[in-house]
C-alpha cells in the first residue's frame, strides 16, 4: 500500500482554503512529500545521518534491486515470478497450486510489469526502455486462464498505467523513449476490457475473479459462480480505472468503479461506520461482520482518500474522513489496531493483527495524524527487532500468529512517509535495519526468498512482484535527495501498488457526472473535512523531541509489558477506570477478577467433578457495555483453548546449508525428534557435512562408517524405527543425522511438521541431534551433493548467521566455480492455525465455557493465568526462561510453565487431572453447548 502527492509550500494549521478543485489535493496531503531537507531540524530524534551514508545507503539499495531483478530476467522471464532457491520461473499449472495466491499469475510476465516504473524511479532509464520494449512484444494478455480482479488491477491494469505514466514523462524530456506511441496504454486499455466483465452483478461489486480469454459465466471461463468478495477487493479498483478513462478518454472504466465504491458506501454499518471484510457481491450482506485496517479492507480506506486527491470528488474525502474518525474510536487502541465488530464495535474480533495493517501509518501521514503514526510505526518496529521481520500475523503481546514473511513492503512505505512529514533521522536507521535483514536472512543466490517462518529463518521458494514493485521503490526514496531524482516524485500519487499516476490527471477527461452520493446519508458540514495542509511548524511546536517523545514509551513495549488499550473513559477524560479483563489475565483466586466478571453477566460455576465453568448470562450484566465486554471475554477464552491445544507440539528446527555457494542464505524446515540432543539447549547446534549412509535405510549396520565419520549422515524414512537409525549412524561416528521422508513429492508446504518419536524403549543412549526433512526438502541437499559434493549443514534451533569468514575463504578458492544453486524448494515450519470469531445475534444469548484449561501460575499457589503462548521457537539465551504473560492492572510480568512442564497437574476443588484431558474435556464442553445454541434459535 503507497501513496502521495505533494503540496506547494507549508500551509497554516488554520488555513481553510479552499479554492479551485484542481488545488485542494495539493493542500490536504502536504505531509506527503515535504523534503525531508526542509523539514530536518524539526524533530531530530536520532543523530543525523550524513550524506555520504545516505549516499551508500542508496547505492545498496540499488545493488539489492539488481541483484532481484537480474536473477529474474536471466533465470524467470517471461515466466510471471522468480523462484529464487530454484533458479527458475513460476509458470501456473507447472508448479503445485498455492490456492489464492497464485490467482494474481496470469502468464503474462507479471514481475516485469510491476516493475516498469521501479526502473524509472531507480534512474535505471536504459533498462526502462528494454523491459517496455519487451513487455510490448512478448506479453499476451489473452490467455485461457482465471485470474484475480483485483490483483491484475494492482499490478498489471496500475503496472502498465504506471509504465505510461513515466514513458512520455521520459519522452517529453527527450532524451529516452522517443519511438514510444503509448502501446502501454493501449495494453491497458485492452487490458480494463477484459476486466469489465466481472462487474456484470445488479449490485456492481465485481465478481473476485475473471477468465481473461472467456469473461464470466462462459462455458469454458470456470469462474462466475462467487458470491463473495472481499471489500478491498471491490473497493480498490478507482484509481486504476479512473486513470484509465481519462489517459483514454473512454468513461466506462471510471464510471464502473465508482458504483463499486457507491455500493460499499451504501452498505456500511450505519451506527458504527465501519466495514465488514467480506461482501456478498449480489445481495451486498456482510458475510465477515469483522472490521480493522488489514487483510480484508486495508486499500479500500487508502483509495477513498486518493481518489479525493486524484479526482477532486468532496464526496470520497467525506467518506474517508467518516470511516476514519470510526476506525479512531473503536479500531485503534494505541499502538495497537485491533479488529471489532461492526454492529458492536466495543468488542474486539481478534486478540491477534496481521502485517497488512503497517500500510496505515503511511495512510495516517497522508491524512496529517502524525502522533498514532508514530505509535503504530513503533510497534510494529518492535516486532520487527524481535522477530527480524514482521510475521503475517502476531498477538497482541506481539508473539508469532502466523510465522510467514513474504517480503512485504508496507512497513518501508509507513518509514517512507513519516521520514518525509519528520524528518526525523530515526527513520533512516529503521530503513537501513530493513536492508541489513534483507541481505542477512532473505537474499540467496538467485534473488530474495520470502520467509516461510521467522522463528526459524527458513525460506519459501518464492519473490513476490510487490517486492520489486514497492520494497525497492520505497527504500531507494527514503535515501535519496531531490538532486538524485530525474523527476519530481511530488508529481505524482502512488497506488496501492506503488504505481505512480500523475496528478495532472485530476483535471483531463473529466467526463464523470459527479454524483454526491454521500449527502444522501450524512449531513455534508464542514466537520467531515480537513482542508488544510498540516505542517512541521504546527505538528511540532517548539519541541525538537516530538517524534521521539512518542516513541520512547513504546521502545520496551514488545519484550517488557504489555500493551495496555485505553478505555472509553480515559480516552474521554485521561484517566478513569482500569480497561477491561482480559481472559489471558484471568485468576479464579483473585476476588476481584471475580467481581468484575459478575460485573460482565459472567458467573464462575464449580461443577462437581471438580470441573469449572464459565456462563455468561448478557441480561445479567450491570450495562449493555459491560455485557459486551463479557462477550469479548468468552470469545478469548474459547481461542486461547485453540491456542493451548497447537502449543502441544514440538517447535520446528532448521538445516541450514553453510558451505559454498549457499553460506547460510538456504534454510530447510526440519521436524524434531522427541530423542538425541534437544538443539533448543545447544545455542551453537551442530555442523558438519553431509554423507549419504549405506545401506541408505539405516536399519542395520553401517558399511562404509569411514565416509560418515564425524558427518552428518543423511538417510531414508522407513523400515525400522527412527530411534533404530539414531543409533546405527552414532555407533558409526556419526555426529548427527538427517532422516528424508520416502514419500515422493512431499513437503512442509502442504504437510504438517513430522516429529520422529522413540522406540518405546529408554533413549537417553542417543546424545545426537536427529532430524527430519519432508522429501521435497531433502532432495535441496541430495541435489547441492551431486552438484557441489562437499556440503555442510548446520542443525539448530533456529537459523544462525551465515559464516562471513567461511564465505570469503570459500570466494576465494572458488572464483571460476559456477554459483547456480540446482535445488528444490526450501520451505518452513508447520503452522496450523485457526480462528474462533463468532457474531453473538442475540442479546439474551448464555455463553457457557469450561476454562479447564488454566495452567497454575506458580507450584501450589492456587491462583490462575491463562497459558497464552504461542508455538514459537525461543532464542538460544531464553530457551530456559519461562514466557511471561501479563497481567494489565500494574503491567508487572508473571511467571508461567514452560512448554517443558505441559504434564504438570492443575487442581480444581481437590480434583487432578491431566492438562490434555481438561483440554478434551474442555472443549466437548464448548462443542455441546455450540449444538445447543443451534437448537435452540
Amino acid at each position: 500500500m503507497s501513496g502521495a502527492a505533494g503540496c506547494q509550500g507549508g500551509g497554516g494549521g488554520g488555513d481553510d482554503y479552499r479554492g479551485p478543485r484542481w488545488r485542494k489535493p495539493w493542500k490536504l496531503l502536504a505531509l506527503g512529500l515535504l523534503s525531508a531537507s526542509s523539514v530536518l531540524a524539526a524533530a531530530p530524534g536520532a543523530g543525523a545521518m550524513s550524506k555520504e551514508e545516505k549516499r551508500q545507503l542508496g547505492n545498496q539499495v540499488l545493488e539489492m534491486f539488481d541483484h532481484a531483478y537480474s536473477n529474474y530476467m536471466e533465470h524467470a522471464y517471461p515466466a510471471d515470478e522468480l523462484m529464487p532457491l530454484t533458479c527458475r520461473g513460476r509458470v501456473r499449472g507447472q508448479e503445485p497450486s498455492r490456492g489464492d495466491v497464485d490467482d494474481a499469475l496470469g502468464k503474462f510476465s507479471l514481475t516485469l510489469i510491476d516493475t516498469l516504473d521501479t526502473l524509472v524511479v531507480l534512474n535505471k532509464t536504459k533498462e526502462f526502455e528494454e523491459a517496455v520494449k519487451k513487455v510490448i512484444k512478448d506479453v499476451n494478455l489473452d490467455n485461457d486462464i482465471v485470474v484475480s480482479v483485483f490483483e491484475t488491477n494492482i499490478r498489471v491494469l496500475g503496472g502498465l498505467l504506471g509504465g505510461h505514466s513515466v514513458a512520455i514523462m521520459l519522452k517529453e524530456k527527450g532524451e529516452y523513449m522517443q519511438w514510444y506511441n503509448s502501446e502501454l496504454l493501449h495494453m491497458a486499455k485492452e487490458l480494463g476490457y477484459k476486466l469489465l466483465p466481472a462487474f456484470n452483478t445488479t449490485s456492481g461489486l465485481p465478481y473476485p475473479r475473471v477468465n481473461l480469454k472467456f469473461g464470466i459465466r462462459h462455458p469454458e471461463a470456470r469462474t462466475g459462480t462467487e458470491t463473495d468478495t472481499c471489500t478491498a477487493c471491490a473497493g480498490t479498483l478507482i484509481l486504476e480505472f479512473a486513470a484509465l478513462s481519462r489517459f483514454t478518454g473512454t468513461s466506462i472504466f471510471e464510471e464502473y468503479a465508482r458504483k463499486a465504491l457507491d455500493f460499499i458506501w451504501e452498505k456500511r454499518q450505519r451506527s458504527s461506520n465501519l466495514v465488514g471484510v467480506t461482501i456478498n457481491i449480489h445481495t451486498g450482506d456482510w458475510v465477515r461482520k469483522d472490521s480493522g485496517v488489514g487483510a480484508g479492507i486495508d486499500s479500500y480506506y487508502e483509495y477513498l482518500l486518493k481518489a479525493y486527491v486524484l479526482l477532486g470528488d468532496d464526496s470520497f474525502l467525506e467518506r474517508f474522513n467518516t470511516h476514519y474518525n470510526a476506525i479512531m474510536r473503536y479500531i485503534s487502541q494505541p499502538p495497537l489496531l485491533l479488529d471489532v465488530h461492526i454492529h458492536k464495535p466495543m468488542l474486539n474480533a481478534r486478540t491477534w493483527m496481521d502485517s497488512l495493517l503497517a500500510f496505515f501509518p503511511g495512510l495516517q501521514v497522508l491524512k496529517g495524524d502524525i502522533r498514532p503514526a508514530i505509535e503504530t510505526h513503533e510497534m510494529l518496529y518492535q516486532v520487527i527487532k524481535k522477530h527480524n521481520f514482521l510475521p503475517e500475523a502476531f498477538t497482541t503481546d506481539f508473539r508469532v500468529h502466523w510465522a510467514q514473511h513474504p517480503l512485504r513492503p508496507e512497513f518501508a512505505e509507513s518509514t517512507y512517509f513519516l521520514y518525509k512529514a519528520t524528518g526525523d533521522p530515526y527513520y533512516l536507521e529503521v530503513g537501513k535495519t530493513l536492508i541489513e535483514n534483507l541481505n542477512k536472512y532473505a537474499r540467496v543466490p538467485c534473488g530474495f526468498a520470502a520467509m516461510k517462518d521467522v522463528r526459524t529463518g527458513s525460506h519459501e521458494d518464492r519473490m513476490d512482484s510487490f517486492f520489486l514493485a514497492e520494497m525497492f521503490k520505497y527504500l531507494y526514496l527514503l535515501f535519496a535527495d531531490k538532486e538524485d531524482m530525474i523527476f519530481d516524485i511530488e508529481d505524482y500519487i502512488f497506488t496501492t501498488e506503488a504505481h505512480l499516476l500523475p496528478l495532472w490527471l485530476s483535471t483531463t477527461n473529466q467526463t464523470i457526472a459527479k454524483k454526491n452520493t454521500t449527502t444522501e446519508y450524512t449531513e455534508l458540514d464542514d466537520s467531515n473535512f480537513d482542508w488544510t495542509c498540516p505542517n512541521t511548524q504546527i505538528l511540532f511546536p517548539n519541541d525538537p523531541m516530538f517524534a521521539q517523545s512518542i516513541r520512547e514509551p513504546l521502545k520496551n513495549v514488545v519484550d517488557k509489558s504489555c500493551p495496555r488499550g485505553i478505555s472509553r473513559a480515559e480516552e474521554s477524560l485521561g484517566s478513569g477506570p482500569k480497561p477491561p479483563l482480559r481472559a489471558r489475565d484471568f485468576m479464579a483466586s483473585n476476588p476481584e477478577h471475580l467481581e468484575i466478571l459478575k460485573k460482565m453477566g459472567v458467573s464462575l460455576i464449580h461443577l462437581k467433578d471438580g470441573r469449572v465453568q464459565l456462563v455468561q448470562h448478557a441480561v445479567q450484566a450491570a450495562s449493555s457495555l459491560d455485557a459486551e465486554d463479557g462477550l469479548r471475554f468468552m470469545q478469548e477464552m474459547i481461542e486461547l483453548s485453540s491456542q493451548q491445544q497447537k502449543e502441544q507440539q514440538l517447535p520446528p528446527r532448521a538445516v541450514q546449508i553453510v558451505s559454498h555457494p549457499f553460506f547460510g542464505r538456504v534454510v530447510l524446515t526440519a521436524g524434531p525428534a522427541q530423542f538425541g540432543m534437544d538443539l533448543s539447549k545447544h545455542k551453537a547446534g551442530t555442523r558438519g557435512f553431509v554423507a549419504t549412509i549405506k545401506p541408505y535405510n539405516g536399519c542395520s549396520e553401517i558399511t562404509n562408517p569411514e565416509a560418515v565419520k564425524e558427518k552428518i549422515a543423511l538417510m531414508q524414512r522407513g523400515h525400522c524405527m527412527f530411534a533404530e537409525k539414531a543409533r546405527n549412524i552414532q555407533k558409526a561416528g556419526a555426529i548427527g543425522g538427517i532422516v528424508i521422508d520416502d514419500n515422493e513429492g512431499s513437503s512442509s508446504d502442504t504437510a504438517p511438521l513430522f516429529q520422529m518419536a522413540g522406540d518405546g524403549k529408554n533413549t537417553d543412549d542417543i546424545t545426537i541431534p536427529m532430524l527430519f526433512l519432508f522429501n521435497k526438502e531433502g532432495n535441496i541437499i541430495l541435489d547441492a551433493i551431486r552438484e557441489y559434493e562437499a556440503v555442510e549443514v548446520l542443525l539448530s534451533d533456529k537459523a544462525k548467521d551465515r559464516d562471513l569468514e567461511m564465505e570469503n575463504m570459500d570466494q576465494k578458492l572458488s572464483e571460476n566455480d559456477s554459483h547456480k544453486q540446482n535445488s528444490e524448494e526450501a520451505t518452513s515450519a508447520f503452522q496450523d492455525v485457526g480462528e474462533v470469531s463468532e457474531e453473538p445475534e442475540e442479546e439474551e444469548r448464555s455463553d457457557v465455557i469450561d476454562p479447564d484449561s488454566l495452567a497454575p501460575a506458580n507450584a501450589g499457589s492456587d491462583s490462575i493465568s491463562i497459558s497464552n503462548q504461542d508455538s514459537y521457537v525461543p532464542e538460544p539465551d531464553e530457551a530456559s526462561a519461562p514466557e511471561p504473560t501479563c497481567t494489565q492492572g500494574d503491567n508487572q510480568p508473571q511467571e508461567q510453565k514452560t512448554e517443558t512442564e505441559s504434564n504438570s497437574k492443575v487442581n480444581w476443588d481437590n480434583k487432578v487431572q491431566p492438562m490434555e484431558s481438561i483440554l478434551a474435556d474442555w472443549n466437548e464442553d464448548i462443542e455441546a453447548f455450540e449444538m445447543m445454541e443451534k437448537d435452540e434459535l
